[in-house]
């Protein structure tokens, strides 16, 4: 009995130490995702794209142009929309910024609502206990990521830890595109200084 007992409990040790293996294989591969050579020439094709369409679209006169069409909000936009492209919607934060228009065009469109009175609206003592602190910073976290509100502690962890890689990305993305952009603008301004007559 002893040897099937001890055997027992080495199956239940191997399977405990499988689990942990194959949450370390998800978690690399959630990460090693948006590190891949594939995932970053798709997401500078799409992002090079976006900033085409808004270059195109942008308004004439920039001294006159309002804060909703600002050219860098603009910019951060496409920039968001193409990363969520990329990602194919298999995230939750990257259908929340595919959905964002849709949602914010439903939302200008809603009727106002009464507001309640001053009375009504003031929490009662009892009602006004402060969260424990973890769940404060996951509400706070919650915030940050998009489409991530009122998820549980893992979900959430895991959408945070797939668009932090992914921003990660971007940022690499967007410094490779302005390092280029940088540097075609100082070849053309060499190459009309050398080209005027002496």
């Amino acid at each position: 009995m002893a040897i099937s007992d001890a055997g027992g409990e080495s199956a239940a040790a191997k399977e405990g130490g499988g689990e942990r293996k194959r949450k370390r294989r998800a978690e690399r591969s959630l990460l090693g995702k948006w590190k891949t050579e594939g995932e970053r020439k798709s997401y500078s094709s799409k992002l090079i794209e976006a900033l085409r369409v808004v270059r195109r679209s942008s308004c004439p006169a920039p001294a006159v142009v309002s804060t909703d069409c600002s050219r860098s909000r603009a910019i951060r936009v496409a920039a968001d929309r193409a990363l969520a492209v990329t990602a194919r919607g298999r995230s939750r934060w990257s259908r929340a910024i595919l959905c964002r228009r849709t949602l914010k065009l439903r939302s200008r469109a809603r009727v106002a609502r009464p507001k309640p009175s001053a009375a009504a609206a003031r929490p009662r003592a009892a009602d006004r206990r402060k969260p424990p602190a973890l769940e404060q910073k996951a509400r706070v976290l919650g915030r940050l990521v998009p489409g991530c509100r009122n998820l549980p502690l893992a979900t959430l962890l895991e959408e945070a830890t797939d668009y932090i890689a992914a921003l990660e990305m971007q940022v690499r993305a967007m410094t490779a595109v302005t390092e280029i952009l940088s540097a075609a603008a100082a070849d053309g301004r060499s190459s009309s200084v050398a080209a005027e007559p002496m």
